[in-house]
């Protein structure tokens, strides 16, 4: 804390000044707060763990034996720094034999299949079925971008221009890498510098040789075009957040009339391919924007032949740099994570290795995690709090004065089929079938992506798993499900200091119990209200009480976009809204379900703070942090969530009940008028 500044001046600054003197920003990290840092412990620990598991021994369990071994493969640079390029043959001579447009559906299917995002056109996957969240639908999602927006490839500011040309040397810097290495060793075994310079800082065959220089240049502007192409067709993040504007059944025929030169049926055979989980059933999909996919078919038919090649031969080395030798990787950091995080340096490897294992193998390497570290005595105390979070829930929306009886009856029956799931699936993960090799770290994590993305595929048509997560037992995050109806706390994020069942209750309800009360609140937001108690897409709201909603979410709407994140940059208010109603609903929740809690108590001061002043520190605290400038523009474009410290302020300023814990006066920056205070739930 910093007690020298006035909590009714700044909060956020009276609370984690002090913090944020004593952490500063790691150099390979583009910010730090005390999520990344109970993330870095966990990276520790759980580098403890895989280093055990490494080990070649015979008794290591199917968990040990995958997550081991990825790691062990994912450690040794030596033996990626030999391959080189190798790995990339295959996908490259794919893309090279491409001699027909009849040929790119086939192509695009055996790319994507392998692939660890949306990085080649689009996405084709399952989702639970927005209007049927018992079954699963297959569903096509615009992708292949190359920076981290679509609106990047518009702005016309002098940042967003200055950001366009960085990409661009970016692009032609790998390419002339890439055929720098091919034309000095044509098997592209290695980069031809590395017997010469043995730091291999960089691959001197491309840069040295003006026609492969002048031919990037070339070939990235021809990217550029794409991927602008594609771009503009692209909605925009806040229109995605609308659950309505992403979905859209079509037929298999309707499909085909949207893109009428690309051949569907046969992209949907090879994407099943030879796998029997895959009952190819795609007669109805989810197209999420019918506008890219139509833009997408016709820039696929009128974009000459060769030029396709050279994007998609670019989107196959962008999107497999990190798992390359360190002279095309340390480029894909220069621009990826440096220019545009700010990070300082790359993290040691051993942090690379262990995230890798955790996002391919997140279930083998969780059931290690949470055997050692998340008693069955957390876990229930984790389950105490939420039950009294509901219980608030229940009891606010019961005495709300601006919704009707019909549509209050319909909340607190999404309310009472909310399920909380705590710690750890029920179920693990079979990972059967894959296969993890010690010494080919390229192939494991090809081989991983199409192992789940099969997985993805086998599930259309078939009921949906509920007891399935989306996030990995060590995860430091924790998350609302809409179509499952369900708030999930992860193991990782359940520890001190967010979750510590040792300190006094107020802290811990206004950390973990505010928490609580987000997760719980987004199923209420602007975007979650949508969803009915079962999941489906389905308005349950009588027209006057969504536009009475609507009015008041629109009061948080304006208050976050009068906040400035950096220059003269605001807080997109739309984009940020669901977070921002959810930290709002969910700090109010817990300090009603504390209240309630400790009502029998009589509670002290300690450390010269009130029970009510100990709550919002504890609240606040959870957001103590600092980040890089360059990482504040990307987020300010990209991040659904505001600022740290809007995200502590922003809510503080609409509860009277924090203005009277700390004799704050009217007029002062953390008080609000009356008549201006948001209130939703």
């Amino acid at each position: 804390m910093r007690r020298d500044v006035d909590p009714c001046v700044d909060f956020y600054t009276y609370s984690c000044g002090g913090w944020q003197a004593n952490n500063p920003i790691p150099p390979d990290r583009p910010s730090w707060d005390v999520y990344s840092k109970l993330e870095t412990e966990n990276l520790q620990y759980l580098w403890g763990l895989l280093r055990t598991a490494a080990e070649d021994r015979a008794d290591r369990n199917p968990a040990e034996r995958l997550s081991g071994d990825l790691f062990a493969a994912c450690m040794d640079e030596p033996h990626i720094e030999a391959r080189g390029l190798r790995p990339l043959e295959d996908a490259l001579a794919s893309i090279a034999a491409l001699d027909s447009r009849s040929q790119l559906p086939v192509v695009l299917a055996h790319l994507q299949s392998a692939a660890e995002d949306d990085a080649f056109v689009f996405a084709f996957s399952s989702q639970q079925d927005p209007s049927d969240s018992n079954s699963e639908i297959a569903t096509l999602v615009s992708g292949g971008l190359g920076l981290p927006d679509r609106d990047y490839y518009f702005k016309p500011d002098a940042k967003s221009l200055e950001i366009r040309a960085r990409y661009r040397a970016h692009v032609t810097k790998m390419l002339e890498l890439a055929d720098g290495a091919e034309s000095a060793d044509p098997a592209g075994s290695a980069n031809p510098a590395g017997s010469a310079n043995p730091a291999g800082a960089a691959n001197p065959a491309g840069s040295a040789n003006p026609a492969v220089a002048k031919a990037a240049a070339r070939e990235a502007d021809v990217i550029l075009r794409f991927e602008t192409a594609l771009a503009r067709a692209t909605l925009t993040r806040v229109d995605k957040r609308d659950p309505n504007k992403v979905n859209h059944r079509v037929t298999a025929r309707e499909l085909q009339q949207l893109s009428p030169h690309f051949a569907w049926a046969r992209y949907f055979k090879e994407r099943a391919g030879a796998d029997a989980r895959i009952a190819p059933n795609y007669s109805v999909l989810n197209v999420t924007e019918p506008k890219f996919f139509r833009a997408a078919g016709a820039l696929l038919e009128a974009t000459p032949l060769d030029d396709i090649k050279i994007y998609l031969r670019w989107h196959v080395l962008n999107e497999r740099a990190h798992l390359l030798p360190h002279w095309i990787a340390d480029e894909d950091f220069d621009f990826y994570q440096h220019y545009l995080r700010g990070i300082e340096q790359p993290p040691p490897r051993w942090k690379t290795c262990v995230r890798t294992v955790d996002e391919h193998l997140g279930e083998a390497l969780g059931k290690l995690f949470v055997e050692r570290t998340f008693s069955a005595t957390t876990k229930q105390a984790a389950l105490d709090m939420l039950q009294g979070i509901e219980a608030t829930m229940k009891q606010r929306i019961a005495a709300l004065d601006w919704m009707t009886p019909a549509t209050k009856a319909k909340a607190l029956e999404k309310l009472a089929g909310m399920r909380a799931k705590v710690g750890y699936p029920e179920h693990w993960r079979d990972y059967g079938g894959l296969v993890i090799a010690r010494d080919d770290y390229f192939g494991d994590v090809v081989r991983a992506a199409r192992f789940e993305n099969d997985r993805e595929l086998a599930k259309i048509g078939k009921p949906v798993e509920r007891d399935e997560w989306g996030m990995t037992p060590p995860t430091i995050n924790a998350y609302y499900d809409p179509q499952m109806n369900d708030i999930n706390f992860p193991a990782g994020v359940l520890q001190p200091p967010l979750f510590d069942t040792r300190i006094d209750a107020a802290p811990s309800w206004g950390d973990t119990g505010s928490t609580m009360g987000h997760e719980l609140t987004h199923g209420f937001d602007d975007e979650g209200r949508q969803f009915d108690a079962k999941g489906n897409l389905h308005d349950w709201w009588a027209p006057r009480d969504a536009k009475e909603f609507s009015r008041r979410a629109q009061c948080v709407v304006d208050q976050y976009a009068g906040y400035t994140v950096i220059d003269d940059i605001k807080v997109n208010g739309e984009l940020t809204l669901g977070e921002n109603l959810a930290d709002l609903g969910g700090t109010i929740l817990a300090y009603v379900g504390w209240q309630a809690a400790t009502a029998q108590m009589h509670l002290e001061s300690v450390d010269g703070l009130t029970p009510d002043q100990r709550y919002f520190v504890g609240m606040a605290q959870w957001a103590c942090g600092s980040e890089r400038p360059e990482i504040m523009r990307l987020h300010a474009a990209t991040d659904p969530h505001a600022p740290l410290p809007d995200r502590v302020n922003g809510v503080v300023v609409n509860m009277p009940e924090f203005a009277r814990a700390f004799s704050c006066k009217a007029g002062q920056p953390m008080v609000k008028k009356p008549e201006a205070i948001c209130r939703v739930w």
